[in-house]
């Protein structure tokens, strides 16, 4: 019997409506689009404004998009997991109520949260559950509703933002193809760098600090850009040397959507053809958990069974990893 490797076998996603320019940002902080596109390459991003919408009704339209495209039965699903950085609530479990809505009644579900690495670690998880031959179909989701957390009076962070998400089926395969190998690191030095300090166990919300804004997300943003920059780059570097390949070997690199100087940092260190390189963020900003299946998403026509792809993703904590996946099917 062939051994087991854990495929991506279908993609989902659901966007926001709502485009919140450059333009727009313009009338509402001290930037402009110029500034804003030379040093991050954003030009919008989408944003949930329906009140008492969170991430769960990201999850939900983004899997329903893949249950619906790959006609599938939501009962065959056997676990969900939600990758985010922004659960619906305290203690409720955001993938519960997500496989519930999706009619995922047989699944067992819960969260997975590594901030912007959230789904990349997801991806070694749900990999692992299908390579120990106990189930045959996961549900994994990268989803964010990063405007629940961003003061929109801080330019820092305002500008960099967006919500959305991402859904991938995990499936086995007798192939060889699917995922292949990862290398996922961790460092709680850099926690104190990028955080949305208040609202957790160490630091209750109360009246005051809700007052004073420290609910909101922070980021020391060039201690952060240093670290991605060098994180994200080496073990993309180092996952090629430890599987024998070379630039010309790759078919892509799907690279956490941050900014796109790190995402070039990152091609260039592997002297990658930019024409290699899923791009989005210029159309939906730093979405944290959902970049990676949005790009998948958005590239999936143009991906061919046997490609060979790269994914990299830096995050608060801090957390960083890669993964090299062999592409499963043809659109």
């Amino acid at each position: 019997m062939s051994k087991i490797t854990a495929a991506i076998t279908g993609v989902g996603a659901y966007l926001p409506e709502y485009r919140l320019t450059n333009q727009i940002l313009e009338t509402m902080v001290d930037t402009n689009d110029e500034w804003i596109t030379t040093r991050t390459g954003i030009k919008e991003r989408r944003i949930l404004k329906e009140e008492g919408k969170g991430t769960s009704f990201l999850a939900i339209n983004a899997a329903k998009d893949l249950i619906n495209k790959k006609g599938i039965d939501p009962k065959d699903i056997e676990l969900v997991i939600v990758a985010t950085a922004t659960p619906d609530m305290k203690a409720a479990s955001t993938a519960a109520f997500t496989a519930t809505n999706i009619g995922a009644t047989n699944a067992f579900s819960f969260d997975l949260e590594a901030a912007c690495s959230s789904f990349l670690f997801g991806m070694s998880v749900a990999s692992s559950y299908i390579e120990s031959g106990k189930y045959k179909n996961v549900l994994l989701i990268g989803a964010d509703k990063n405007s629940s957390f961003i003061n929109y009076k801080d330019r820092a962070t305002c500008i960099i933002f967006g919500d959305g998400a991402g859904a991938v089926l995990f499936e086995p395969n007798h192939e060889g193809l699917g995922l292949q190998d990862e290398l996922l690191r961790s460092n709680g030095e850099g926690r104190e760098f990028l955080q949305a300090t208040y609202g957790g166990s160490s630091y209750p919300i109360t009246a005051d600090t809700f007052n004073e804004g420290k609910h909101y997300v922070f980021q020391e943003g060039k201690t952060v850009f240093k670290n991605a920059v060098f994180n994200m780059a080496d073990v993309t570097e180092r996952i090629l040397e430890r599987n024998n390949l070379t630039n010309e070997d790759i078919s892509w690199l799907a690279a956490h959507q941050a900014n796109k100087r790190i995402i070039e940092a990152t091609a260039n260190r592997i002297a990658l053809d930019p024409a290699k390189v899923m791009m989005n963020i210029h159309k939906y900003g730093n979405t944290t958990s959902a970049t990676l299946p949005l790009l998948l998403h958005d590239y999936e026509s143009q991906l061919k069974k046997g490609d060979k792809i790269i994914f990299a993703a830096f995050g608060g904590g801090f957390t960083w990893g890669s993964i090299y996946l062999k592409w499963a099917y043809n659109s």
